[in-house]
């Protein structure tokens, strides 16, 4: 349990998408240096796609393949920027069954690294997370027992607590990952470990909300 003075930030992600995946250098760095505790929330980015993944077809106009490509690079640079592994995939995986996993995980006794497990499977193995096998694999390897991640995965134990995150995310306007949450406010986009200090530190002044606005505007939005 948290001590009182422990700041909760809840964190909308889905783990398909890589700007959630490159906050969590920021957000390891904030924990290191705060206190604070993060509670990962699951928000669905792609929830039509079949569970055998969304092949990426390239497109007729050859500017829209120039565009994906110099994103491709774009990607591929911050991740390595951040030390983190990066290889190009060419299907989209499902994301439904890893986030309820994830959530069964979250109710385990022990600090499993789930969340990251997940991340590198998929960005750094191309591994599919909609396949409840390769799901069972990165359970075993984030320190969980594969068979009672099984028994919550057949069981759909966690649904209606993954529903309930699309839910809140629907109710409160949350389009896009990441998402910040704490205190009714809401930061959206992958942050560098300054703004989410002056998150931080705002949150835990009586006027938070008015400073870290007033510094949004003055240092944030700007660039956008």
């Amino acid at each position: 349990m948290n001590d009182k003075s422990t700041l909760n930030i809840e964190v909308f992600s889905d783990y398909i998408w890589p700007w959630c995946y490159l906050c969590t250098v920021s957000i390891d760095k904030l924990k290191a240096e705060k206190d604070v505790a993060i509670t990962w929330r699951h928000y669905p980015l792609h929830p039509t796609i079949p569970k055998e993944g969304l092949k990426i077809k390239d497109r007729a106009n050859r500017s829209a393949n120039a565009n994906r490509e110099a994103y491709s690079e774009h990607l591929e640079n911050q991740f390595r920027l951040q030390g983190l592994k990066f290889v190009r995939r060419d299907i989209i995986s499902n994301s439904r069954m890893a986030q309820e996993l994830a959530a069964w995980a979250n109710s385990q006794e022990i600090d499993s690294k789930i969340h990251v497990k997940l991340f590198e499977a998929y960005f750094g193995e191309k591994k599919n997370l909609g396949d409840v096998p390769t799901l069972l694999e990165i359970a075993k390897s984030a320190g969980l027992d594969p068979q009672l991640a099984k028994q919550a995965l057949e069981n759909r134990a966690f649904a209606d607590e993954v529903n309930r995150d699309w839910e809140f995310a629907r109710e409160n306007g949350i389009t896009g990952v990441p998402t910040f949450h704490a205190k009714d406010l809401f930061l959206y986009g992958s942050q560098p470990f300054e703004v989410l200090e002056r998150f931080y530190n705002n949150l835990k002044n009586k006027d938070w909300a008015k400073k870290f606005w007033a510094y949004l505007r003055q240092h944030v939005l700007p660039l956008q």
